[in-house]
């Protein structure tokens, strides 16, 4: 009976370690809460931040609204870059990604 109810303990631990390692290796999607700030370094390491009032206010007078899809990437190394969607096709691929 113990033998059974470890199987099944184990079944159930590998079937969530499954769908948690799935989700990770196809990443996800999320959106930006109103205000948040997102910093991505070259090295490809990011940070968030929810600033106060004033200091949003200064960070919006520096703010220019993107007018298109943007895709980063990193490369074996870590270090990040910014792929150049300014073309049709470009958008496109981006914007499939982003769906």
């Amino acid at each position: 009976m113990h033998s059974c109810m470890l199987v099944a303990i184990a079944g159930l631990a590998g079937l969530f370690a499954s769908q948690a390692f799935a989700e990770d290796t196809m990443g996800t999607m999320t959106m930006m809460k109103g205000g948040q700030v997102t910093a991505i370094m070259p090295d490809g390491h990011m940070g968030t931040m929810m600033p106060d009032a004033k200091i949003s206010a200064e960070m919006m007078k520096m703010a220019k609204p993107i007018k298109h899809c943007v895709m980063m990437i990193t490369d074996a190394k870590g270090i990040a870059y910014m792929i150049d969607t300014s073309t049709k096709k470009a958008q496109a691929e981006c914007e499939k990604i982003a769906m």
